[in-house]
């Protein structure tokens, strides 16, 4: 089974490259982020045309937006994090059946928060505290899960193109990097490094500076799996290609094929 997650950075600049990704990577459930849209306006014609009649949805006027996108039916679906007031749409989750069993799917678009010392920052601090409660009570109830998304966390040196320089500012803190810590502490462990990788894969690149042709980019889009999944994990990879496109995305998908 084939999972994969995209910042489109709005579906409906994007929508068709998300169909032609699609039309060339048929994974199985594909997580969006940053729709920009409100419910009603998701193409939910042209996503089932696709070839993925099941969608949760969970959208926002102008800003955030999160969606499912599945070739087999969803059911249990959530929105934000349970327990965490939050009035913007960043968190939707829901189960799907695969081989071996059911899958739950969280997909999030993370906090940004700015810059330290900020209230957005602290914003981002409370609401990854909220995750990490949610997480657990997830998991408690789904052994077998998936946690993916935009995380706007690069958690090693390794995940950026100036490590040093960039050193604490936001995506860098000590702060951000723990908490991602605290999320495998709960028994989950990110895909990507499962494998060997080349040197400076990344998942965002800026738009200004030649950001993408100077691959200087950041890793913060990432699939976690549980303790359960973790040995059915054959492969996690990072697909370039659309950003090479007009007018792309400023993330690239990243999928994990789980066995």
């Amino acid at each position: 089974m084939k999972i994969s997650t995209w910042n489109v950075n709005s579906l409906t600049a994007r929508l068709q490259h998300v169909l032609d990704w699609l039309a060339a990577n048929p994974v199985d459930v594909l997580c969006l982020q940053e729709l920009k849209l409100t419910d009603d306006k998701f193409p939910l014609d042209a996503v089932r045309e696709a070839g993925y009649p099941h969608c949760a949805v969970f959208g926002q006027k102008t800003y955030n937006g999160v969606a499912i996108l599945s070739r087999a039916p969803v059911r249990d679906v959530a929105r934000n994090i349970a327990g965490f007031e939050d009035e913007h749409s960043r968190v939707i989750a829901a189960t799907v059946d695969a081989p071996g069993g059911e899958l739950r799917i969280v997909n999030g678009y993370f906090v940004n928060g700015q810059a330290p010392g900020t209230d957005k920052f602290t914003y981002k601090m409370d609401w990854l505290g909220g995750l990490q409660r949610y997480m657990a009570d997830e998991l408690a109830r789904h052994p077998r899960l998936v946690l993916l998304g935009d995380f706007n966390i690069a958690p090693e040196d390794r995940d950026s193109f100036d490590p040093e320089g960039l050193h604490e500012t936001i995506h860098h803190t000590t702060q951000e990097r723990e908490h991602f810590g605290r999320l495998l502490s709960l028994g989950l462990c990110d895909s990507f490094r499962l494998f060997e990788q080349p040197e400076k894969s990344f998942s965002w690149w800026d738009y200004r500076m030649l950001g993408y042709q100077k691959n200087r980019g950041l890793r913060i889009d990432h699939i976690l799996v549980s303790e359960a999944l973790r040995p059915l994990v054959k492969a996690c990879a990072i697909d370039r290609t659309p950003r090479k496109w007009k007018q792309p995305s400023d993330h690239a998908p990243v999928t994990v094929d789980i066995g």
